[in-house]
């Protein structure tokens, strides 16, 4: 990483004289057209030739009218488009050396050498071959008189960036392929609209998904819906499967659960290879059952529809890097693959991942599943351990013998996924032997004695509820210390589990800091991030804020419709946070807003002067439509009204403005995948090192636990790569609580990618761009999944 005093600025390189071409190949995935629209926009503001490759290699290789140099405008309104606008098409002429031939004479007419290929990994292993093969294609082409001497030694290499687009996040080194989530959200569309169904005929529904060769979205999906059971190529089933699943589905229908879920992967096997098809194991539960049993194979509904907020920010930061990479790509830099790590897009050796992708294949055609599950990476196994932890309820003879209490409350404001986090915590803290107590309406409930044991049975189907079912409040316990300890003392808790959003972190600073007061706060005790507006310290993502920016960006989608359809209007957006701009910014990023006013980076008349002057000047292009958002809180003087006003004003006889204040629908209805699974995960987590704690502080002498140390009472955050557990006091100087948000916030370094996809002129901090990585092959025990940037 570059040091302080050697920063690269994005706007000091420079792309003249060069020509970049783009082109998405094999299967479409959502979010490929924002890859391509940052590539273009990103290629033409740093003065770079942009192309256009139509139909994938297929169009490579015809060349003629497929090779189209783009302009600024021709990625206007792709960001919201599901596929590839440019096409996509299977070829066989490339795989041959003619192919390849013909491709390479058709970029070198046009002076293109640096290649951008967003597709699987036989699109990625077919670039890096034209690459090795480009110096000897051009020898023939001259030899054969189809180009000139001068044009093989000026056009010498070829530079090939790759980004991945597949909806089965099948490709090693990357934590998230472009496409996946959007595919997750399709699937949790139906199964909860066959939930309702389901439940009123009681009924068992088999799902089939894809995933031939990975069971990526089964299991995520498994996890986010609760299913019953699932099916991945992966894991095959133990022998005696059917057996077990049988008994598993009668328990749950024989303890009043009306419906059963089983997900099933297109590609799953028994050990020995066999296929488990869905039709299968219908007939299976038919037959030993009787149950009502239907079966939805959802096939390309899975690929098809808008693509999440996620995957638009995930494709657009790539597209940025893969630029980024083009220029500072030489003869001898291997081609690479822009992938997300933790939070960070990263740059990885192409063929690595390609190798490392095809050994899980072969891990799992030589029935070496435990491997395969090592060689998919750490969000798979994280996934998959959290899966196995939830899953299959235990009978209580095979449970740890514990003694233990633990209570889990919600505080703050409702977000969606909070109930999978206590769904999560709620099982996994009784599969490790605790009793845990439910508390209502956070910490005034508690100081009410509204507390009571919650069950295995009691947290069924919550994952898919918004808001959340415990009730909860923003009251801190300072004002309640006493009745509370009262009641920790009566109801004999021995470790504190709150999930909430900046009150949350705020109720544990003051339980520590009475510790020295009352001994019932020495216990274990932990927070979980959970807030729309992402402004909790110590975390770079809340549970909920996944939730609400697709809501923002769904909402913004329609608007620029509307403003699509009447033409020169600007629309100006008011968005949630309180002081925090995150929905505002990244929402800005996903929906392709032209500028978004946040409370972090202040604003002034003549800021909005040049929005305006630069909105005039798109007027007069093709496109002819505005969107602005602003943050509830940015400027207590320059309110929503007045911008709204003085945008109306500016602009008579240019365009017209209209405004929406987006209000409590941006809480959103039903969590989002990622929420989902980021709630279930984290929340798994945090019981686990409960129970270390638990243990670590129980005072045998004494029959009693005992912790007042930092270390016992934390907030489990996600930090760039990782998931950390960080004392509640060493987050106090981190923290602005006048505005209760984080001195330090990583999203900022994103809004200067919303303002060059814009057309502004601005200032781009590169420094951490450049380095290329290796892919881990073994497991980093504290790394956490790929999170929406």
């Amino acid at each position: 990483m570059a040091q302080p005093d050697q920063k690269k600025f994005f706007e000091n390189l420079s792309g003249a004289g060069k020509a970049i071409a783009v082109l998405t190949s094999g299967g479409d995935a959502q979010g490929m057209n924002a890859a391509v629209r940052a590539v273009v926009r990103v290629g033409i503001y740093i003065g770079a030739k942009v192309y256009f490759i139509h139909e994938g290699y297929q169009g490579l290789v015809d060349g003629g009218e497929n090779i189209e140099e783009a302009k600024w405008e021709s990625v206007s309104s792709m960001l919201q488009v599901g596929g590839t606008v440019i096409g996509s098409a299977r070829c066989k002429e490339f795989r041959t050396h003619e192919g390849r031939r013909a491709a390479a004479q058709n970029l070198v007419l046009r002076g293109i050498t640096n290649l951008c290929v967003i597709g699987g990994d036989g699109s990625l292993t077919g670039a890096n071959l034209f690459r090795e093969e480009w110096s000897g294609l051009l020898d023939e082409l001259v030899q054969q008189g189809k180009i000139d001497r001068e044009s093989a030694e000026k056009y010498s290499h070829l530079n090939i960036v790759g980004m991945v687009g597949s909806i089965d996040n099948d490709f090693c080194g990357t934590d998230m392929t472009i496409g996946t989530d959007s595919a997750l959200h399709r699937i949790i569309e139906v199964v909860d609209a066959i939930v309702t169904t389901a439940q009123s005929h009681q009924r068992t529904f088999v799902l089939e998904v894809m995933g031939r060769h990975c069971g990526y979205l089964a299991l995520v999906s498994a996890l986010a819906c609760g299913a019953d059971w699932m099916f991945i190529p992966e894991m095959p089933p133990a022998d005696g499967w059917e057996e077990q699943m049988c008994t598993k589905l009668s328990e749950n229908r024989a303890r009043k659960k009306r419906l059963n879920i089983i997900i099933v992967s297109e590609g799953a096997i028994d050990t020995s290879n066999k296929p488990i098809t869905s039709e299968h194991i219908k007939n299976l539960v038919v037959k030993c059952l009787g149950f009502d049993t239907r079966v939805t194979i959802l096939g390309h509904v899975q690929r098809g529809g808008t693509p999440s907020a996620f995957d638009r920010i995930l494709a657009s930061r790539m597209g940025v890097e893969a630029v980024l990479a083009l220029l500072e790509a030489s003869a001898d830099t291997p081609a690479c693959v822009v992938s997300l790590c933790g939070n960070q897009a990263v740059r990885l050796p192409l063929m690595e991942c390609v190798q490392m992708t095809q050994e899980v294949q072969k891990a799992m055609d030589e029935r070496r599943f435990e491997e395969a599950v090592r060689l998919r990476g750490r969000s798979f196994e994280n996934n998959l351990n959290t899966y196995k932890l939830l899953a299959h309820r235990k009978p209580q003879s095979e449970l740890p013998i514990s003694s233990f209490n633990v209570a889990v409350l919600n505080v703050g404001a409702p977000a969606a996924g909070m109930n999978a986090a206590v769904r999560s915590a709620v099982r996994v803290g009784i599969t490790e032997g605790h009793k845990i107590f439910a508390v209502n309406d956070g910490f005034e409930g508690f100081a009410k004695g509204q507390i009571k044991e919650i069950k295995w049975g009691d947290v069924g189907g919550w994952t898919g509820q918004g808001g959340s079912l415990l009730g909860t409040k923003r009251t801190l316990p300072a004002k309640h210390l006493e009745k509370i300890a009262e009641q920790m003392k009566a109801n004999k808790i021995n470790a504190l589990l709150v999930i909430g959003g900046f009150e949350a972190f705020e109720c544990l600073l003051q339980l520590t800091e009475a510790r020295s007061r009352y001994e019932e706060f020495c216990i274990p005790m932990c927070v979980l991030p959970a807030t729309i507006s992402n402004n909790v310290p110590g975390t770079d993502l809340s549970i909920g804020a996944d939730t609400s920016v697709n809501a923002i960006v769904q909402t913004c989608d329609r608007i620029k419709q509307s403003a699509s359809g009447t033409k020169r209007r600007v629309f100006i957006i008011e968005t949630m946070g309180g002081y925090c701009g995150y929905l505002a910014s990244v929402g800005g990023l996903a929906a392709g807003a032209d500028a978004a006013y946040i409370f972090e980076e202040p604003f002034d008349i003549r800021d909005l002067q040049s929005n305006v002057e630069h909105l005039t000047a798109k007027m007069k292009t093709s496109i002819q439509r505005g969107l602005v958002l602003r943050n509830e809180n940015s400027n207590e003087n320059y309110t929503t009204d007045f911008i709204y006003q003085l945008y109306s004003e500016e602009g008579k006889g240019v365009f017209d403005c209209r405004k929406n204040v987006l209000g409590h629908m941006q809480q959103g209805g039903a969590p989002s995948p990622f929420d989902r699974n980021f709630g279930t995960k984290i929340a798994a987590k945090a019981m686990l090192w409960i129970s270390r704690k638990l243990k670590e502080t129980y005072r045998k002498d004494e029959g009693r636990v005992f912790a007042n140390t930092d270390d016992t009472a934390c907030l489990l955050g996600m930090r760039r790569r990782a998931l950390v557990f960080q004392p509640v006091v060493d987050l106090k100087n981190e923290t602005d609580f006048v505005h209760r948000i984080p001195k330090e916030q990583w999203w900022l370094k994103l809004r200067p990618l919303m303002k060059i996809l814009a057309k502004y002129k601005t200032s781009l901090d590169v420094s951490e761009s450049g380095q290329l990585e290796h892919v881990v092959r073994h497991r980093r025990p504290e790394e956490s999944e790929g999170v929406p940037a």
